[in-house]
Protein backbone atom coordinates (compact mmCIF):
# COMPACT_ATOMS: atom_id res chain seq x y z
CA UNK A 1 0.00 0.00 0.00
CA UNK A 2 1.50 3.50 -1.22
CA UNK A 3 1.16 4.92 2.46
CA UNK A 4 2.25 8.61 0.38
CA UNK A 5 -0.34 8.66 -1.85
CA UNK A 6 -2.99 8.05 1.13
CA UNK A 7 -1.52 11.02 3.21
CA UNK A 8 -1.93 13.20 0.17
CA UNK A 9 -4.94 12.14 -0.29
CA UNK A 10 -6.01 13.22 2.94
CA UNK A 11 -4.14 16.45 3.36
CA UNK A 12 -6.19 17.34 0.22
CA UNK A 13 -9.31 16.85 1.91
CA UNK A 14 -8.75 18.16 5.20
CA UNK A 15 -7.17 21.39 3.30
CA UNK A 16 -10.61 21.47 1.06
CA UNK A 17 -12.55 21.69 4.50
CA UNK A 18 -10.46 24.34 5.88
CA UNK A 19 -11.17 26.30 2.30
CA UNK A 20 -15.24 26.17 3.24
CA UNK A 21 -14.46 26.99 6.70
CA UNK A 22 -12.94 30.49 5.90
CA UNK A 23 -15.76 31.00 3.45
CA UNK A 24 -18.24 30.73 6.20
CA UNK A 25 -15.70 33.02 8.32
CA UNK A 26 -15.22 35.48 5.44
CA UNK A 27 -19.53 35.27 4.88
CA UNK A 28 -20.59 35.35 8.38
CA UNK A 29 -17.93 38.52 9.27
CA UNK A 30 -20.73 41.13 9.70
CA UNK A 31 -23.02 39.41 12.09
CA UNK A 32 -22.45 41.32 15.43
CA UNK A 33 -21.01 39.13 18.09
CA UNK A 34 -20.26 36.17 15.76
CA UNK A 35 -17.43 33.57 16.25
CA UNK A 36 -15.57 32.04 13.46
CA UNK A 37 -14.24 28.62 13.35
CA UNK A 38 -10.32 27.74 13.87
CA UNK A 39 -8.95 24.38 12.46
CA UNK A 40 -6.08 22.58 13.97
CA UNK A 41 -4.34 19.51 11.64
CA UNK A 42 -3.11 16.42 13.17
CA UNK A 43 0.68 15.56 12.95
CA UNK A 44 1.75 12.72 10.44
CA UNK A 45 3.60 9.58 11.94
CA UNK A 46 7.08 9.67 10.69
CA UNK A 47 8.93 6.74 8.98
CA UNK A 48 5.18 4.22 8.98
CA UNK A 49 5.23 1.21 6.20
CA UNK A 50 3.29 0.51 4.24
CA UNK A 51 1.45 -2.00 6.23
CA UNK A 52 0.77 -0.05 9.11
CA UNK A 53 -2.77 1.45 7.30
CA UNK A 54 -3.50 -2.58 8.97
CA UNK A 55 -3.19 -2.01 11.71
CA UNK A 56 -5.08 -0.72 14.77
CA UNK A 57 -4.80 3.01 15.17
CA UNK A 58 -3.96 3.49 11.62
CA UNK A 59 -6.05 7.14 11.55
CA UNK A 60 -2.91 8.33 13.40
CA UNK A 61 -0.74 7.86 10.26
CA UNK A 62 -3.10 10.64 8.06
CA UNK A 63 -3.41 13.92 8.49
CA UNK A 64 -6.86 14.98 9.89
CA UNK A 65 -8.28 18.51 10.09
CA UNK A 66 -10.31 19.35 13.58
CA UNK A 67 -12.58 22.45 13.32
CA UNK A 68 -13.63 24.19 16.88
CA UNK A 69 -15.04 27.19 17.52
CA UNK A 70 -12.90 30.68 18.34
CA UNK A 71 -14.34 32.14 21.54
CA UNK A 72 -12.26 35.47 21.44
CA UNK A 73 -14.44 38.51 22.22
CA UNK A 74 -14.80 40.75 19.14
CA UNK A 75 -14.55 44.98 19.16
CA UNK A 76 -16.93 46.62 20.63
CA UNK A 77 -18.29 49.80 18.44
CA UNK A 78 -21.07 52.15 19.73
CA UNK A 79 -23.94 52.34 17.36
CA UNK A 80 -26.51 55.01 19.34
CA UNK A 81 -28.71 52.68 18.96
CA UNK A 82 -30.91 52.04 22.24
CA UNK A 83 -32.05 48.60 20.53
CA UNK A 84 -28.59 47.57 20.13
CA UNK A 85 -26.81 45.25 23.36
CA UNK A 86 -23.23 43.67 23.66
CA UNK A 87 -21.96 41.94 26.28
CA UNK A 88 -18.63 42.54 27.93
CA UNK A 89 -17.46 39.32 29.45
CA UNK A 90 -17.84 35.83 28.02
CA UNK A 91 -21.58 35.34 28.32
CA UNK A 92 -24.23 34.97 26.21
CA UNK A 93 -28.13 35.87 24.96
CA UNK A 94 -30.67 33.23 25.34
CA UNK A 95 -33.51 32.91 22.93
CA UNK A 96 -36.56 31.07 21.89
CA UNK A 97 -35.68 28.98 18.83
CA UNK A 98 -38.57 28.60 16.29
CA UNK A 99 -39.02 24.70 17.18
CA UNK A 100 -38.85 25.78 21.23
CA UNK A 101 -35.40 25.08 22.30
CA UNK A 102 -32.99 27.50 23.66
CA UNK A 103 -30.35 28.95 21.31
CA UNK A 104 -27.14 31.35 22.82
CA UNK A 105 -25.98 34.25 20.83
CA UNK A 106 -24.18 36.95 21.34
CA UNK A 107 -26.00 39.10 18.47
CA UNK A 108 -27.16 42.06 20.48
CA UNK A 109 -29.52 43.56 17.51
CA UNK A 110 -33.15 43.47 18.66
CA UNK A 111 -36.09 45.16 18.29
CA UNK A 112 -39.78 44.82 19.44
CA UNK A 113 -41.93 42.70 17.36
CA UNK A 114 -45.81 43.22 16.66
CA UNK A 115 -46.89 41.49 20.04
CA UNK A 116 -44.84 43.69 21.90
CA UNK A 117 -41.67 40.65 22.43
CA UNK A 118 -38.09 41.79 22.70
CA UNK A 119 -36.96 39.89 19.43
CA UNK A 120 -33.45 39.00 17.26
CA UNK A 121 -33.21 39.68 13.41
CA UNK A 122 -34.66 36.20 13.11
CA UNK A 123 -37.95 37.01 15.07
CA UNK A 124 -36.29 34.85 18.40
CA UNK A 125 -37.70 35.99 21.71
CA UNK A 126 -34.85 36.91 23.70
CA UNK A 127 -35.63 35.29 27.09
CA UNK A 128 -35.61 36.79 30.47
CA UNK A 129 -35.40 35.22 34.06
CA UNK A 130 -39.13 34.32 33.81
CA UNK A 131 -39.07 34.14 29.86
CA UNK A 132 -39.58 35.88 26.61
CA UNK A 133 -39.78 39.88 27.42
CA UNK A 134 -43.06 41.49 26.99
CA UNK A 135 -43.61 45.48 26.44
CA UNK A 136 -46.17 47.84 24.96
CA UNK A 137 -45.45 47.31 21.42
CA UNK A 138 -47.80 51.02 21.23
CA UNK A 139 -45.62 52.41 23.87
CA UNK A 140 -43.23 55.33 22.59
CA UNK A 141 -41.14 55.32 25.58
CA UNK A 142 -37.67 54.42 25.53
CA UNK A 143 -36.12 51.11 26.63
CA UNK A 144 -33.42 51.48 29.29
CA UNK A 145 -31.18 48.44 30.06
CA UNK A 146 -29.07 48.16 33.05
CA UNK A 147 -25.66 46.78 33.10
CA UNK A 148 -27.11 43.80 35.02
CA UNK A 149 -29.82 43.30 32.44
CA UNK A 150 -32.52 45.07 34.42
CA UNK A 151 -34.52 46.58 31.13
CA UNK A 152 -37.34 49.24 31.68
CA UNK A 153 -40.13 50.79 29.36
CA UNK A 154 -40.11 54.55 30.31
CA UNK A 155 -40.25 54.29 34.09
CA UNK A 156 -42.07 51.01 34.05
CA UNK A 157 -39.59 47.51 35.14
CA UNK A 158 -39.95 44.84 32.67
CA UNK A 159 -37.95 42.34 33.80
CA UNK A 160 -34.19 41.66 33.56
CA UNK A 161 -32.35 40.09 30.24
CA UNK A 162 -30.98 36.70 31.19
CA UNK A 163 -27.43 36.21 30.16
CA UNK A 164 -25.29 32.96 30.91
CA UNK A 165 -22.24 31.76 30.85
CA UNK A 166 -20.53 28.16 30.65
CA UNK A 167 -17.88 26.52 32.24
CA UNK A 168 -16.67 25.26 28.83
CA UNK A 169 -17.86 27.26 25.75
CA UNK A 170 -16.71 24.71 23.48
CA UNK A 171 -19.24 22.37 24.13
CA UNK A 172 -21.59 24.36 22.66
CA UNK A 173 -22.67 23.33 18.99
CA UNK A 174 -22.72 26.07 16.18
CA UNK A 175 -25.96 26.26 14.12
CA UNK A 176 -25.06 28.97 11.93
CA UNK A 177 -26.24 32.69 11.84
CA UNK A 178 -24.25 33.35 15.57
CA UNK A 179 -26.32 30.63 17.31
CA UNK A 180 -25.50 27.90 19.41
CA UNK A 181 -27.23 24.84 21.50
CA UNK A 182 -26.40 23.64 24.53
CA UNK A 183 -25.54 19.49 24.90
CA UNK A 184 -28.61 18.47 27.35
CA UNK A 185 -26.30 17.46 30.12
CA UNK A 186 -24.44 21.05 30.08
CA UNK A 187 -25.90 23.16 32.41
CA UNK A 188 -25.53 26.67 31.54
CA UNK A 189 -24.30 29.21 34.92
CA UNK A 190 -25.34 32.91 36.21
CA UNK A 191 -23.44 35.68 34.19
CA UNK A 192 -21.62 36.83 37.04
CA UNK A 193 -18.40 37.99 35.44
CA UNK A 194 -20.34 39.69 32.44
CA UNK A 195 -22.47 42.78 32.09
CA UNK A 196 -24.06 44.13 29.22
CA UNK A 197 -23.62 47.44 27.59
CA UNK A 198 -27.07 49.62 25.50
CA UNK A 199 -26.38 51.49 22.58
CA UNK A 200 -23.69 48.85 21.31
CA UNK A 201 -22.53 45.95 19.27
CA UNK A 202 -20.00 43.56 19.79
CA UNK A 203 -18.11 42.79 16.23
CA UNK A 204 -17.23 39.64 14.54
CA UNK A 205 -13.79 38.08 15.59
CA UNK A 206 -13.44 37.07 12.36
CA UNK A 207 -10.47 39.23 10.52
CA UNK A 208 -10.89 39.48 7.16
CA UNK A 209 -7.20 39.87 5.96
CA UNK A 210 -6.30 36.89 8.12
CA UNK A 211 -9.17 35.05 6.35
CA UNK A 212 -7.83 35.94 3.10
CA UNK A 213 -4.22 35.40 4.09
CA UNK A 214 -5.42 31.88 5.48
CA UNK A 215 -7.33 31.26 2.67
CA UNK A 216 -3.91 31.38 -0.03
CA UNK A 217 -2.38 28.87 2.44
CA UNK A 218 -4.61 26.55 2.08
CA UNK A 219 -4.94 26.94 -1.51
CA UNK A 220 -1.07 26.70 -2.25
CA UNK A 221 -0.85 23.56 0.61
CA UNK A 222 -3.54 21.85 -1.72
CA UNK A 223 -2.08 22.31 -4.82
CA UNK A 224 1.04 20.95 -3.24
CA UNK A 225 -0.39 17.34 -1.60
CA UNK A 226 -2.23 17.54 -5.63
CA UNK A 227 1.19 17.35 -7.26
CA UNK A 228 2.47 14.90 -4.66
CA UNK A 229 -0.34 12.49 -5.78
CA UNK A 230 -0.05 12.85 -9.06
CA UNK A 231 3.63 12.27 -8.86
CA UNK A 232 3.05 8.99 -6.78
CA UNK A 233 0.40 8.02 -9.31
CA UNK A 234 2.58 8.55 -12.02
CA UNK A 235 5.44 6.46 -10.39
CA UNK A 236 3.35 3.45 -9.61
CA UNK A 237 2.14 3.50 -12.86
CA UNK A 238 6.07 3.51 -13.99
CA UNK A 239 6.57 0.64 -11.62
CA UNK A 240 3.64 -1.05 -13.36
CA UNK A 241 4.28 -0.79 -17.26
CA UNK A 242 8.31 -2.01 -16.14
CA UNK A 243 6.95 -5.09 -14.28
CA UNK A 244 4.84 -5.78 -16.87
CA UNK A 245 7.24 -5.30 -19.88
CA UNK A 246 9.87 -8.30 -17.90
CA UNK A 247 9.79 -11.60 -19.10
Amino acid sequence: MNVSLYQAAAAMNAQARWQEMITQNLAAGSVPGFRKQDISFSAVQAGADATALNTPGAQYLLPTATAATNFEEGEMRATGNSMDFAIEGSGFFQVQLSNGSTGYSRDGEFHINAQGQLVTKQGYAVLGDGGPLQFDPNSSAPLTVASTGEISQGDQAKGRIHIVEFDNPHSLTAIGAGYFLADRTVVPGAASASSIRQGFLEGSNTSPTTEMASLITAMRMFEANQKVLQMQDERMGLVISDLGGTS
